[in-house]
This record gives C-alpha cells, structure tokens and sequence, in this order.
C-alpha cells in the first residue's frame, strides 16, 4: 500500500498520468490516438479500486475533457495539455472541496464543546489536502469547540495508529488512541457527542461503504444514542447504486491479519488458517444521522435521505 485514501487515490492517479503525458516530446498519432492513449490508462488505473467512486469519477470527467479537445485540435500536444491542466484543477479543487467540508460540518455540530470519534485515516494524509472527517475535527478544534478527538487504530493496516494519530499530533489537537474493540466501552462512559467518518462510496439510499468496521462503529453509535455523521465531497456519491447491496466490496491480502504490522512483520497465525479480510464494509442508512458535504449537510426527512434531490440543487447553485 502506497497511495491510500479514495480522494488521494484519485488525485495521485490523474496527476501521475499527468507527468507521464507531460513528457511525450514527439507522440506518433493524431489528437483522437492521443485521446485514446489517456482514455486506455485512466481504464487501466480504475480498475485496481472498484470500491472507492472518486477515482472513477475523475477518470470520467478527463476522459470528456480529452475527448472534447481532441475534438477541436489534430496536435495531440493540445490533447495532453487539456489533460495536464484539468488534473492540476482536480488538485486544487479537492482541497477547497474538503475546507468546505471542515466548514460546514464544524458550523453543523459546535453548538458546544464536543468530543468525537473517527475511523481510520481522512486527514491531509488521504486527501489532495486538508481531509473529510478529520477535516471537520480540524475546523471543530480551530473554533475552540472541539474537546476531544478520539482515533480507533484501525486494523489490520493500522491506519488510525500510524497515519491519524501523527496528523492530529502534527496539528496539535487533543487526542486519544483508542484499539478497535474498545470503541462501545469508550461510548458506554459518555465521552463522545459525536462519531465522524469518511466514505468511499454513498449510494443513493445513503448507505456507505468505508473502512471495514465502521458498519459496527455504526451499530454502537446506535446503541448509545450517539449520532453518526459521514463526511465526503459530492464526488464520492454514485446516484446509479440504488442501496449498499450494490457496491463492490475489495478484499485484501490475506497476510495482513497472518502477519503483524498489517502483514509487514512475523507471522503470527497459525500456517493452514483460512483468512477473510474485506477492506470496506457498508453501513446501512438508517445508522447514519447526516452526510457533511462540500455543498452542505444531507439530513433526513422522515426518516430517510434525499440524496438525490441534494445533489441535483446542488449542481443547480454551481452552474
């Protein structure tokens, strides 16, 4: 694992073809091979995450960039640079996506000072920069209201541990490590207003695909009447899913619960036990109390999201 993060994911992708673009001096074909040059890897590059919906996404939007340039030039040159240019604008546009979010869900919760929860790694560390959820907790912190943030370790890749606890101590805001298992004992004592997690993909009906066992964070929330938000940009929305059930759920190696440090150390199975290591889960729906959006908050009426209809205003103020 080297690049991780859906919107990191994303970003490091276009960029990276980017360069590659970027160094063709003399490209043997016309614009429309040029355009199919990019379409052929940018296809390549989704499909090693069929989970996360922002690479997709991406690839989707400069494929139509390249294609319509392609339309209107025979040099390829032209071709690349439209690409060149559109994947630095995705870069700038995640990190003011994801200081929108930090914006609207600190206004969304500080009512008081509050402690809270996260899952895994939504930082600057898995984002173009700034972060999802932990970009809330950062905006919550810079307006003095944030008492607590709490991280899980996240396994088996200890994504929490190793990536967002160095972030909330870089950023010097108050924080706790927590194991895994000790998230419903840590809400049993009242110590959370709040948990806030990212979001690989959000179907339709609002469920959530994110990082494995945050379906059972979710369940625990439930149980201690503590609300559950998910922050993602509108990118991570894929209105063709109807429900969960729909999402494609990646599986790991099995070395990364066989091995220690997430399969980077000794053994420490036994040799001849099977091993199932889903990377998401998805958390249904009705566990979630709202979505923290570059755009707003998805909250629900009557007991259910109009995430469609959100999204569809949405587009309507950006135009």
């Amino acid at each position: 694992m080297v690049v991780r993060g859906a919107p990191a994911i994303a970003i490091a992708a276009a960029l990276s073809l980017a360069v590659e673009v970027s160094n063709f001096k003399d490209f043997n074909g016309t614009s429309e091979e040029a355009a199919s040059f990019i379409e052929l890897k940018l296809e390549y590059l989704v499909s090693s995450r069929p989970t996360a919906l922002n690479l997709s996404d991406a690839a989707k939007k400069l494929i139509e960039i390249t294609s319509n340039a392609a339309s209107t030039t025979i040099m390829p040159e032209s071709v690349f640079q439209a690409y060149i240019e559109a994947a630095e604008i995705m870069l700038d546009d995640d990190v003011a996506s994801n200081k929108a979010i930090g914006s609207y869900g600190s206004r969304f919760l500080q009512d008081q000072r509050i402690s809270v929860l996260t899952h895994c790694n939504t930082g600057s560390l898995a984002t173009a920069g700034y972060g999802t959820a932990l970009g809330v907790i950062c905006a919550l912190h810079a307006e003095g209201v944030l008492e607590r943030a709490y991280c899980t370790e996240t396994r088996p890749f200890n994504l929490g541990s190793g990536l967002t606890a160095f972030e909330l101590v870089h950023y010097k805001i108050p924080a706790t490590l927590i194991a895994d298992s000790a998230a419903a004992a840590l809400m049993k004592e009242s110590r959370l207003s709040a948990v806030i997690v990212g979001a690989d993909r959000v179907a339709a009906n609002g469920d959530t695909a994110n990082k494995i066992r945050t379906y059972s964070l979710a369940l625990c929330a439930m149980c201690h009447h503590i609300p559950f938000y998910v922050a993602a940009s509108l990118s991570s929305i894929d209105l063709s899913l109807s429900s969960g059930e729909e999402i494609v759920i990646e599986e790991r190696s099995t070395k990364e619960l066989l091995h220690s440090r997430g399969g980077l150390g000794e053994q420490v199975a036994a040799s001849g036990i099977l091993v199932w290591n889903p990377a998401f889960d998805v958390t249904p729906a009705y566990l979630i109390t709202g979505i923290i959006t570059e755009k707003g908050v998805i909250t629900k009426n009557n007991d259910a999201f109009n995430i469609k209809d959100f999204v569809e205003k949405a587009a309507g103020k950006s135009t």
